[in-house]
């Protein structure tokens, strides 16, 4: 009975066989490849790469890749006085610095997949443009080390799609504010649309005020904009708005220069925010004008020089949405350079799909039935 129980131990737990095929191993590199692409984080990726030496070697060709930012640090920690001048120059200077600290004991060992730095002009000494980081982590006392994502990138050979991600939008705004934007980038700015509210209401908050918000939204009709508008600050408000989200996109803009031009193979690149408050957005189109024509930058701080621009704005002092969300002093400015063709022009003013697609539910609905409205014009100075 004992020997029938040892047997049936055996056939139940066999013994591993050393020579027995790793199944996994037979998966087809395309396979392999089309599950990297879904990981598409870089952190992943960085610890993928080093679990063989075929992974090490499909990470690179990896075509969709994301990578997120975890803080923002001034330009100089180390000088007073410089952080003194950073501070003096508003609160972009800070963009100007972005620490990708998530990434580190994944990454030391990522050192392998970075390889020796690929030789160019500015391999030798950082470039005073390069502000994003990459924090990795060392068992040196020095501790964290940082890398740039153009050196955390170079060795991806095929990027095709690139999103980056910030912490949180650039624009400290109050609670309760909304306030989003979009631009497209080529060399320079090809349009921008913002959204904006002085406050944003939702069903729930809506049950104490709902003769209010009734009375309110009875008594505009027109499309008009209200004469308190210009003399309660809200027109201040709005331009205050508008120009912080331009210094914004262009500053963004000035900091994907060196991994455009590393990146040839790139049809899509997106820069955000963790809040969704501000989406950089180049198509292949743009990004290969960027590597023709190169940007012109603001004399007076690392970005790029915004052009002169024409506007259109719609105000709607009270706009209910269909899912019940109110948008109090809804506003949504249209910006594109005063330098377009006279046919550009004309098609522009008649087509405003790009305005009322630039964002997602439930603020799509809420530009569509904005572009409804009256229309105001303005211009600003490139700046």
């Amino acid at each position: 009975m004992s020997t029938q129980r040892a047997d049936l131990a055996c056939r139940i737990f066999p013994e591993p066989d050393g020579s027995e095929i790793d199944h996994f191993d037979r998966l087809p590199d395309s396979l392999l490849l089309l599950v990297f692409n879904k990981i598409g984080d870089v952190k992943a990726l960085g610890r993928c790469c080093v679990v063989s030496r075929r992974f090490h070697s499909l990470v690179p060709q990896v075509e969709n890749v994301v990578v997120r930012v975890d803080c923002v640090i001034s330009d100089d920690d180390s000088s007073s006085s410089a952080a003194a001048s950073d501070k003096s120059r508003g609160p972009f200077w800070n963009l100007l610095r972005l620490v990708f600290g998530g990434i580190v004991k994944p990454i030391q060992t990522i050192g392998q997949f970075l390889g020796p730095k690929r030789p160019s002009s500015s391999s030798s000494s950082p470039s005073p443009s390069s502000s994003l980081a990459v924090g990795t982590d060392d068992d040196s006392d020095a501790g964290v080390t940082h890398h740039s994502p153009t050196q955390v990138l170079k060795n991806f050979n095929e990027i095709r799609f690139l999103r980056i991600e910030l912490p949180s939008g650039e624009l400290g705004i109050e609670d309760g504010v909304l306030l989003k934007w979009r631009a497209d980038f080529g060399s320079t700015l090809d349009n921008c649309v913002i959204l904006g509210a002085s406050s944003v209401f939702h069903p729930k908050d809506l049950t104490d005020n709902a003769s209010t918000a009734t009375t309110t939204n009875c008594t505009d009709d027109n499309g008009s904009i209200p004469d308190s508008f210009y003399t309660n600050g809200g027109l201040k408000l709005r331009v205050v708005w508008t120009i912080s989200s331009l210094i914004a996109a262009s500053a963004r803009h000035y900091l994907l220069q060196p991994i455009i031009s590393e990146h040839g193979t790139l049809d899509n690149l997106v820069l955000t925010d963790a809040d969704g408050q501000g989406v950089l957005y180049m198509n292949r189109d743009q990004l290969e004008e960027l590597r023709v024509k190169p940007l012109s930058a603001s004399s007076a701080s690392k970005r790029t020089l915004v052009p002169a621009l024409n506007m259109r704005l719609w105000y709607a002092p009270h706009l209910e949405l269909p899912d019940g969300v109110v948008l109090k002093g809804a506003t949504l400015v249209a910006i594109r350079p005063s330098e377009q063709s006279p046919n550009a022009a004309k098609k522009e003013a008649s087509d405003l799909s790009w305005v009322s697609t630039a964002f997602e539910e439930p603020y799509r609905t809420a530009a569509t039935m904005l572009v409804k409205r009256r229309t105001y014009c303005l211009e600003m100075n490139s700046f």
